[in-house]
């Protein structure tokens, strides 16, 4: 969801203009910046590592925004995709060699559990530890089309698959997390 309305084309003016660049972004991270640090936390888990992904993410955005050459509605996917790129690098770094990136789940389950209180909203935690269980794309797909509301026009260009692979992958997600909730709710 975006915090505050803007006129994506204004801001993209202000970007690509070199005198106009830092205000530009002051105003995309006013726009977006909350919800691309909930999209990269979601994915990442632990706050420092969002922070860190979050900054990374900033800086490519800055420095790749003279090569954006979608239409200015495009912008938050553009960003979204940088984003969940670095993310998942991220994600990666953190793998032993060979060691598929969806093996993840359960280190990013005992970073959940140690970054939340016990008397936090189990429910929220509950539905978190079954996204972390989900293949990362089911991750990555149900997060941006629940949490993020993206159509699945917006989601196919963050992640360069098809609606239809990107619609096929929610609702195996959606159905995963409804077992693994019915499974796990006390």
């Amino acid at each position: 969801m975006q915090e505050k309305r803007t006129d994506d084309g204004e801001i993209l003016a202000k970007l690509r203009n070199a005198a106009e660049r830092d205000d530009g972004f002051r105003e995309l991270m006013a726009a977006y910046g909350r919800s691309l640090y909930w999209h990269i936390r979601r994915t990442v888990v632990g706050r420092d590592d969002a922070d860190d992904v979050m900054q990374e993410t900033c800086i490519k955005a800055l420095t790749a925004i003279g090569d954006f050459r979608g239409e200015p509605h495009q912008i938050r996917a553009w960003l979204f995709r940088i984003a969940t790129r670095e993310a998942l690098q991220h994600l990666r770094r953190q793998t032993r060699l060979f060691q598929n990136i969806d093996s993840l789940g359960d280190t990013l389950c005992e970073r959940l559990r140690s970054e939340n209180p016990v008397d936090g909203n189990q429910a929220e935690i509950l539905l978190q530890e079954a996204l972390l269980k989900l293949p990362n794309v089911q991750r990555l797909v149900f997060n941006l089309r629940y949490y993020d509301e993206m159509s699945y026009e917006e989601m196919a260009m963050v992640t360069g698959k098809s609606v239809g692979t990107l619609k096929t992958s929610y609702h195996y997600a959606a159905e995963r997390v409804k077992q693994h909730i019915k499974e796990n709710a006390q």
